[in-house]
């Protein structure tokens, strides 16, 4: 890893006065957390399958050990920055590492599925504080025009991570134990406790009541409809009904946040045009999206008959990708502008996504390649366009609150779309009754088709939006 950009004493003085110490490792911090809650996101991926074996589960079952832990990320990382300012950056960081690595003990210790979860979520707590908070310390102590060099050398471990967790996941339970996939968050845990002990600074802020009330009503609403959508394939009844509650739910929020003078996510950011398209089609898009992830390596074991070290290096090509196209990410969006840019890629990843209904058994590994490539490469641009043009237009404190939507908005559309990835495809094999294979194909066409519709949502976009952005 390059060394952070060092301390320049000529540089405008942050809010605080960092040692030379603190002023050098500190991007360090954020690093470790971040690879800690990225890996943790996407070593499973692999797993599970195996996992299931040893839990005496259907690794098709297997979907909520991971629906749990980006849930109550989306659900508490309203909280982590309230927290910051009120009892200070440094007890949250060091809680937050101290809670996450508890959570990966339990997961490690856990006997079945259902502790498995629980223990999900204990880890998902401390995600929510540990990079939210991390990266709250960054922009609090250094300067404007440090900081994006600062940010960059602290995300590196952003784009690795994803690389590395498939690979490192198929390893794990191939020649150990499925524990080890946590039980490698300890010592990054210890680490990180250690150097937040000797360089985290305390900051706080003047705080507002927090709208504890708006942040039960959204809790409520995000986790019914995640679990309406994985009981669709079983129990369809309550399942519409638990999505009517939580849309209920919701529409409460909205009276809620109308009246209270500081709400958890103010109704004025919907005001905006463009944040109002790119958070709605930024959560309509990943439903096809975030369930590929999920579904490719559950394929590659299942049908293709895989070992999970195999099954991980071919999940590789996706996060080379989408390193690969961050250069052209901006010279493709000046040259055919937001608007084209997010309606052609939807349709793109809606199409490769059904390309995988092609795959059968005489497929070689190399066959898998050149599509995964791209569809990590159509990932990351969407994602950097969706992002970019939610923000673009958000002004004063609409930004700050503009972008923990964003997270949460990001978070919920990976719960949602597993869900409806894993609904699907028990849908077509037990109640349709298909064959492994073709409930797999089945699946794919059904989420490539959702995929390229939801991309119709952005012709909302005009063609000048987000001019100003590149």
């Amino acid at each position: 890893m390059p060394s952070p950009p060092s301390a320049s004493p000529k540089a405008s003085s942050p809010a605080i006065q960092l040692s030379p110490t603190q002023a050098k490792f500190l991007p360090y911090m954020l690093a470790i957390a971040l690879f800690m809650q990225i890996l943790d996101a996407t070593i499973l991926n692999t797993a599970l399958p195996e996992m299931a074996t040893a839990l005496n589960e259907s690794a098709l079952k297997m979907q909520w050990t991971i629906i749990s832990y980006a849930l109550t990320l989306a659900v508490f990382i309203p909280v982590s920055g309230f927290l910051a300012d009120k009892i200070g950056t440094r007890k949250v960081f060091l809680t937050a590492v101290v809670i996450f690595s508890l959570g990966s003990l339990l997961c490690a210790m856990s006997p079945n599925l259902e502790l498995l979860i629980l223990a999900r979520i204990v880890q998902g707590i401390g995600g929510a504080m540990m990079t939210p908070v991390a990266r709250l310390i960054l922009v609090k102590s250094y300067p404007r025009e440090r900081l994006l060099s600062v940010m960059n050398f602290a995300v590196i471990p952003a784009l690795v991570a994803p690389l590395l967790g498939p690979l490192l996941g198929g390893y794990i339970v191939q020649y150990s134990s499925w524990h080890w996939i946590f039980l490698i968050n300890l010592p990054m845990g210890l680490a990180g406790f250690l150097l937040g002990m000797k360089l985290v600074p305390s900051l706080t802020e003047v705080t507002t009541k927090f709208d504890w009330l708006g942040f039960v009503l959204v809790a409520l609403a995000m986790s019914g409809m995640t679990l309406g959508v994985d009981f669709l394939s079983e129990h369809v009844v309550w399942a519409i009904g638990l999505i009517a509650v939580s849309i209920g739910i919701l529409l409460a929020y909205v009276g809620h946040a109308k009246r209270h003078p500081d709400p958890l996510f103010g109704l004025d950011l919907f005001t905006v045009r463009t944040f109002r398209v790119g958070i709605i089609g930024n959560l309509i898009t990943r439903l096809g999206i975030s369930a590929l992830p999920f579904l490719l390596p559950l394929l590659l074991q299942l049908v293709f008959n895989y070992t999970p070290s195999p099954a991980g290096w071919l999940m590789a090509p996706i996060a080379v990708g989408a390193i690969g196209i961050k250069p052209l990410v901006t010279p493709l969006i000046r040259k055919f502008t937001y608007r084209k840019t997010l309606v052609a890629n939807t349709m793109l990843l809606g199409g490769l996504t059904m390309t995988l209904a092609l795959y059968g058994q005489g497929v070689p590994w190399w066959g898998f390649v050149p599509l995964l490539f791209v569809v990590g490469a159509c990932n990351s641009l969407q994602f950097s366009a969706m992002n970019t043009i939610t923000i673009g237009d958000l002004h004063g404190k609409q930004t700050s609150s503009g972008n923990s939507l964003i997270a949460v908005n990001q978070q919920l559309a990976i719960g949602f779309g597993i869900a409806l990835g894993a609904t699907v495809l028990n849908i077509f094999r037990d109640n349709l009754h298909f064959e492994v294979m073709s409930a797999f194909h089945y699946s794919f066409v059904i989420l490539g088709l959702i995929t390229m519709l939801s991309g119709l949502y952005f012709l909302k976009l005009d063609p000048d939006d987000g001019r100003g952005l590149y």
